[in-house]
């Protein structure tokens, strides 16, 4: 298993970088989706091409629909034949991708046929259940093959025969999500009630995106969501926002390192969540504008940032990076409202108290977060930025993206910080160690 070894940066007073994002993996995959649902061709511009979009590419050319894919264009097109699947019987590997996982069964279980879904042993453990009660509950007919509410399995889908779905949200907005884009399949108008309430910004993306396609969601209230009937999506050329998830990291970069950072081509007005990150840099002291060529975050002169007591509920996924740069802080950082991420691709809370304290901050772990009290002791001097010595240590990635690339930018500010198994970026951000390399080759340059 490789290592990624990160050497810290000086020398970089008024800095100021334009860093390149892949497209968002959350919007390639729902616009993967959406266009196998419409009818005719769609284009499918600013593609991420990952570990997880490849899977998802796979399973729709798998069960039979007609694509084009060009990689170094970064381009997918793809046939949709008006909801209907093309092979009533289909064998589909999701690999790793949540987001393939939970929209295709979902899109599977609300059509007919018989098709088997199997998974990597990650996806495996990760929980499936409340979707596939919501399927059974439309008439899908669903045998787990090993654990019961996880992969492997077979759907046997005779369409939506019910009109009315229960769903609860609580471990996964994508329950929700995959239920509201294939509800256009109901020949009547199709009723979804919500348990929990995790991932609205996701569920919001989810709306946004089935609206630019052409299908209408009614929110009742908080808890229903009406899709009415005679509703199906248009074939179009779309264009794919960069991934603000992505440009996070880059982000928080800028915000330890005291320069500044545009990532290209992304906007307070975005689909994405994971934007508001931006700000939670600025409640630390960060200075952060909207450009005419992307969201500019410029950090405090020395590094230090302020502490901060967040509920990232919103933007979860950033909860690790929040984490990573969080002993840079002037006190405490308080991340709460994130229990759902012990569920994710790893055990994310335990992962961020396990490497955090490797690296020697103390930390306390609560059931939907975590407490991070900073050490302002040990500074070192590098140029204009100073450096706070963390102990040495070897980051435990659990084959969790997100880890490894968070807390590679720790390592930009404390030395002897080492990223154990940094491929496991393939899943979104294949290339994310060339790209950090290039752009702190542009800060030192």
């Amino acid at each position: 298993m490789k290592q990624k070894k990160i050497i810290p940066v000086g020398n970089i007073k008024n800095k100021h970088i334009t860093v390149s994002v892949p497209g968002s993996k959350s919007i390639t995959n729902r616009a993967l989706l959406l266009a196998t649902l419409a009818s005719g061709k769609s284009k499918l511009g600013g593609a991420l091409f990952s570990d997880d979009s490849r899977h998802f590419l796979k399973c729709v050319e798998d069960l039979g629909f007609e694509t084009v894919v060009d990689e170094p264009g970064r381009e997918i097109r793809v046939k949709g034949i008006g909801g209907a699947v093309p092979r009533s019987e289909a064998s589909i590997y999701v690999g790793s991708a949540g987001t393939a996982a939970r929209f295709l069964a979902a899109y599977l279980g609300c059509s007919e046929g018989r098709f088997y879904l199997d998974a990597s042993e990650q996806m495996r453990k990760r929980p499936m259940e409340p979707l596939l009660k919501a399927l059974e509950s439309v008439g899908a007919q669903i045998i787990c093959t090993e654990e019961s509410g996880h992969f492997p399995m077979e759907i046997c889908g005779r369409g939506i025969t019910q009109y009315h779905i229960t769903v609860d949200i609580d471990k996964s907005s994508q329950f929700l999500s995959a239920l509201l884009i294939s509800g256009c399949l109901s020949k009547e108008d199709l009723h979804i009630h919500i348990e929990g309430s995790h991932g609205m910004a996701y569920i919001q993306m989810t709306i946004d995106m089935m609206e630019q396609f052409g299908v209408h969601a009614e929110k009742m209230s908080d808890r229903e969501f009406v899709i009415p009937a005679g509703q199906g999506y248009k074939a179009m050329d779309y264009y794919i926002e960069p991934d603000a998830s992505a440009a996070a990291y880059f982000w928080a970069m800028a915000a330890i390192l005291g320069i500044s950072v545009t990532v290209a081509h992304t906007h307070f007005d975005s689909l994405q969540g994971d934007v508001e990150f931006a700000k939670i840099l600025e409640r630390m002291g960060c200075l952060v504008e909207d450009r005419g060529e992307g969201i500019t975050v410029t950090g405090p002169e020395d590094g230090v940032l302020k502490g901060i007591d967040v509920n990232m509920h919103a933007c979860s996924d950033q909860a690790i990076t929040l984490a990573a740069i969080a002993p840079f802080a002037d006190g405490p950082v308080h991340i709460r409202g994130i229990s759902h991420i012990r569920l994710q691709e790893s055990d994310r809370i335990a992962a961020i108290v396990e490497n955090l304290t490797a690296l020697g901050v103390h930390v306390e772990e609560e059931q939907d977060g975590v407490v991070i009290y900073p050490q302002l002791s040990e500074v070192l001097s590098t140029g204009s930025c100073s450096v706070r010595k963390l102990q040495p240590a070897v980051i435990q990635t659990h084959d969790d993206h997100r880890l490894a690339m968070g807390f590679a930018i720790t390592g930009l500010r404390s030395p002897g910080v080492t990223i154990l198994d940094p491929l496991c970026c393939r899943k979104t951000f294949e290339n994310y160690f060339d790209v950090l390399e290039e752009t702190i080759c542009k800060i030192q340059g």
